[in-house]
């Protein structure tokens, strides 16, 4: 049997199988998750899972959750959840068995009932392997699910286990992943991630009276995240790209969110002073989107029209790959003091946030 549907009993070996959780309040019976974040937003995600299990605090990836699974698919925080079973075998090949491969299709059978899936792929080191592929056939049988190598909606990962001879069997419990927002309908090149945008809100201060601006807010991420989170004041982005301010209202569309994208310079958007409380923005990274040369000159610009356009006791959130371009600006002008939030890993690039006050 799956090591976490055993009642607690000792192997030969002297090492305890672990006994089903349940929930002392509602009797229910807990099944094993893990969370996958992008690094550097683990906290973030941890923080967001700790309000959903009731807890003060949750440490680690890996916890275990006797309600709907439902309420999991809305974490914003997280690239994907995965529900995690474990079988006593020394190799992949073990869930071959007629009665590990049984349990193993149940269990992915209450995996699907979750998600809805309409196919299914292995994820794991070898998965060319004959055995691999056997065991693709058997569930693409037992499951009569397709086996899609390359875009199975239901993903399955085999891994070793952690503390143990055993093997994990972890699939994700949505067919997309988490990120993959549902309003996101146009998508632009270099767009953020959607979970960035969410940490940097939260980390940022989520305030109900604030007047949020977004300058060069390209296809909304930063608008749209803020506006699903709840109320403020007042909410508007620009862009000097016509067709960035067109996909964002798309995307704005999509999310039945009311939200202001006009085409304008952010530098040059004839506001008046300290029209905003929270100006976060997503700055041209030099690659995908703008040039190192003109970032030279953007940055310390951006910097001083900001000051400007920030209320007294406001708030700049910066996200930005040009790390040490916006650090040496930083130490070049006296308006501002700052922190750094945070660093994040995702496509390849490793952006830092930071939260500046006016001096």
């Amino acid at each position: 049997m799956p090591r976490s549907a055993r009642p607690d009993r000792t192997h030969a070996t002297g090492r305890k199988t672990s006994r089903p959780k349940v929930d002392y309040r509602t009797r229910q019976k807990a099944h094993e998750y893990e969370l996958d974040a992008l690094s550097g937003l683990e906290r973030v995600a941890e923080t967001e899972l700790a309000g959903v299990l009731l807890a003060r605090d949750v440490r680690g990836p890996r916890f275990w959750y006797p309600g709907d699974p439902e309420r999991l698919t809305r974490l914003k925080s997280v690239v994907a959840v995965y529900r995690i079973q474990t079988w006593d075998v020394p190799r992949p090949r073990g869930l071959l068995g007629n009665q590990q491969l049984g349990e193993l299709t149940e269990y992915l059978r209450e995996v699907i009932a979750v998600g809805g899936h309409t196919s299914f792929r292995l994820g794991a080191a070898g998965k060319e392997s004959s055995v691999m592929q056997r065991l693709a056939e058997e569930l693409q049988a037992s499951l009569t699910l397709p086996h899609d190598p390359e875009n199975g909606e239901l993903l399955i990962r085999l891994r070793p286990e952690l503390d143990g001879p055993g093997w994990d069997v972890l699939a994700r419990i949505t067919p997309k992943p988490l990120s993959a927002r549902a309003w996101r309908v146009c998508n632009m090149h270099g767009g953020l991630n959607a979970t960035i945008a969410y940490a940097v809100h939260k980390l940022a201060g989520q305030r109900d009276e604030d007047r949020i601006f977004n300058p060069m807010s390209g296809s909304g991420t930063l608008l749209i995240e803020r506006a699903l989170m709840g109320p403020s004041d007042v909410l508007v982005g620009v862009d000097s790209a016509q067709a960035a301010v067109d996909c964002a209202q798309q995307n704005i569309q999509a999310a039945k969110k009311d939200i202001e994208v006009a085409c304008i310079d952010a530098l040059h958007t004839g506001l008046p002073a300290r029209s905003f409380d929270l100006i976060v923005g997503d700055l041209p990274w030099g690659d995908a989107i703008g040039s190192h040369v003109d970032n030279e000159v953007l940055y310390p610009a951006f910097l001083t029209e900001m000051h400007r356009l920030t209320s007294k006791q406001g708030r700049l959130a910066v996200i930005t790959h040009e790390i040490k371009l916006f650090e040496r600006v930083m130490q070049d002008q006296q308006k501002w003091h700052g922190q750094e939030l945070l660093q994040v890993s995702s496509g390849g690039h490793h952006p830092k946030v930071y939260l500046l006050h006016k001096r």
